[in-house]
C-alpha cells in the first residue's frame, strides 16, 4: 500500500491511497471461489460452473465488494502508518478501479491540530477577589423576603414590581403566531421577561381588556419575528402585591436552617453568600485562565468538530424551551449564532487535553472517593448518596473530569503570572462566568 498526504486548506488533508493488484486479485478470487461452491446456474452442475461464466454474472457486485472492502481496511491503516489525526469523516473518491491496476482513491478529511503549549511572560490572567458590604447582605435578605413571601390580589391600578395574571393573544397584520397566546399566565412587572413594551403598557392599568403595541428585538431568537411589530389584546384579570416574608421559624425551615432568630439567620445568609462567592472568584479566575491561554496558543479547530459542538448547542437551547429540531423551524436559534462560542469551547477542550498530558496529570482512585466524600455532605443521607452514585459511571466520568480540571488549573496558577482583581458582589450579575 502506497500513501501521499497533500496539505490543503487550513487543517484540511487529502490522503492518496494506491492498493497492489495482486490483493485485490487474492479477495475477488476467494469471493469467486466461495460463490462456486453454492452458484445454481441452468446447464452446469452445483460446483462446476466455470470461473468465466460466475465472473460474468456476479463480477460486477464482487468488484463493488471488493472495492469496498479494500477501502474498509486500508483507510485505517493508512491514518495510523501516517500518523493522522481525523477529526471528520473522509469525503472519498475512486481515482482508478481498473481490476488490471492498482486500485487508488482519495479521502479527504479535517484533521486535529498538532498543539505544544505555550505560555507566555507578558500575559496576565486575572485572580478574581470579590467583596461583600453589608448592602448586597441586606439585599440578598430582602430578596429572600420577596421571593418567599405571598401575592395577594390587591383593587388597584398595576404598579411596578406587581405580579399580574393575564390571558394574551398576540396578532402580527391580523395574523396569529406561534406562542403568540397563553391563559392565566403570571407575569411579574419588570422582569423583563416578555417583549419590550409588554410589561410597560400593563403598568398603570386596572383589571380590564385592551389592546397594546409592541416591537420584537431586531436580535430576537426567533429570525422571523426580529423587528416586526405585533398586537396584543390582553385581558388583565388580576393585580397583586406582594407580602413579603417574614423571618420566622417558617420560613427557617423552607430554608433548611437550624437557626432560632434573626441574628442567626442573618449569620447563615452571610456564611452561604461567602460560600458562593469563594466558587465564582474560582470560576472568574478560571475562567481568566482560560482565556489568556486561547490567546496564547493560537491554532485553526476543525469546522467539522465546531458544526458538532454548535449542534449540540443548539438542541440544549431548544430543549430549554420545550423544543426539539423535529419541530423547530431553521429560524429557531439559527446555528450559526452558536458558531463562534462553539468554536471558543472546542479550542478550550483541544488545549486542555494537550495540557494534561503535557503535565502528566492523572487521577487517582482516592481523588475521586475523596470528591465523592464531600458530594455526599451536601445530602441528608451520604451513605445513601455513595451507595448510589457507586452505580452512575456517567456521573463518576464527570467527577474525573472535574478532578483532572481542579489539578490543571492548579498547575497553571503556577507557571503563569497573575494580577489581583477585585470586584464588588453587586457586579456580579452583570459578569457571564
Amino acid at each position: 500500500m502506497k500513501v501521499t498526504v497533500k496539505k490543503l486548506k487550513d487543517l484540511e488533508r487529502k490522503m492518496t491511497i494506491s492498493i497492489p493488484v495482486d490483493e485485490y486479485e487474492v479477495k475477488f478470487n476467494s469471493k469467486i471461489k466461495n460463490i462456486k461452491t453454492k452458484a445454481k446456474i441452468d446447464g452446469f452442475r452445483k460446483g462446476n460452473v466455470p470461473d468465466d461464466v460466475l465472473e460474468q454474472k456476479y463480477g460486477q457486485s464482487i468488484h463493488a465488494e471488493v472495492i469496498n472492502e479494500l477501502i474498509q481496511e486500508s483507510y485505517p491503516k493508512a491514518i495510523s502508518e501516517n500518523n493522522i489525526r481525523p477529526a471528520s469523516s473522509p469525503q472519498v473518491s475512486i481515482d482508478m478501479e481498473d481490476p488490471k491496476k492498482p486500485l487508488t482513491y482519495s479521502a479527504t478529511i479535517e484533521v486535529f491540530p498538532e498543539i505544544k503549549p505555550k505560555f507566555s511572560r507578558w500575559n496576565n490572567y486575572e485572580e478574581f477577589n470579590i467583596e461583600i458590604e453589608d448592602t448586597d447582605i441586606d439585599k440578598a435578605i430582602a430578596d429572600i423576603f420577596k421571593r418567599y413571601g405571598d401575592w395577594k390580589d390587591v383593587d388597584r391600578e398595576a404598579r411596578l414590581d406587581d405580579q399580574v395574571v393575564i390571558d394574551f393573544l398576540g396578532k402580527i397584520d391580523g395574523n396569529e403566531f406561534e406562542g403568540n397566546s397563553a391563559q392565566d399566565f403570571k407575569l411579574i412587572l419588570g422582569s423583563k421577561s416578555m417583549i419590550p413594551g409588554f410589561e410597560d403598557n400593563i403598568i398603570g392599568k386596572k383589571p380590564s381588556k385592551f389592546t397594546i403595541d409592541c416591537t420584537f428585538p431586531d436580535d430576537y431568537f426567533k429570525k422571523d419575528l426580529a423587528g416586526v411589530n405585533a398586537q396584543f389584546e390582553i385581558n388583565l384579570k388580576n393585580v397583586q402585591q406582594i407580602i413579603e416574608a417574614k423571618a420566622d421559624k417558617g420560613l427557617y425551615e423552607k430554608l433548611q436552617m437550624e437557626v432560632k432568630n434573626q441574628s442567626e439567620f442573618t449569620e447563615e445568609i452571610t456564611k452561604r453568600m461567602k460560600n458562593e462567592v469563594g466558587v465564582q472568584e474560582k470560576e472568574l479566575t478560571k475562567e481568566s485562565i482560560y482565556e489568556t491561554l486561547l490567546k496564547t496558543n493560537s491554532f485553526k479547530a476543525p469546522r467539522a468538530t465546531v458544526n458538532e459542538q454548535a449542534d449540540l448547542m443548539r438542541k440544549d437551547a431548544l430543549m430549554r424551551i420545550g423544543h426539539t429540531e423535529d419541530n423547530a423551524g431553521d429560524d429557531l436559534f439559527p446555528l450559526d449564532t452558536f458558531l463562534e462560542k462553539a468554536e471558543k469551547r472546542v479550542r478550550l477542550d483541544l488545549l486542555f487535553a494537550e495540557l494534561i498530558k503535557y503535565f502528566e496529570i492523572k487521577v487517582e482512585k482516592k481523588q475521586i472517593d475523596d470528591f465523592i466524600e464531600e458530594e455526599s455532605k451536601r445530602y441528608k443521607d451520604p451513605e445513601q448518596y455513595k451507595k448510589w452514585i457507586s452505580g452512575q459511571p456517567q456521573q463518576l466520568e464527570q467527577f474525573k473530569m472535574v478532578v483532572l480540571e481542579e489539578q490543571l488549573v492548579e498547575k497553571l496558577e503556577n507557571v503563569l503570572k497573575s494580577k489581583k482583581k477585585v470586584i464588588k458582589f453587586s457586579e456580579l450579575a452583570n459578569r457571564q462566568v
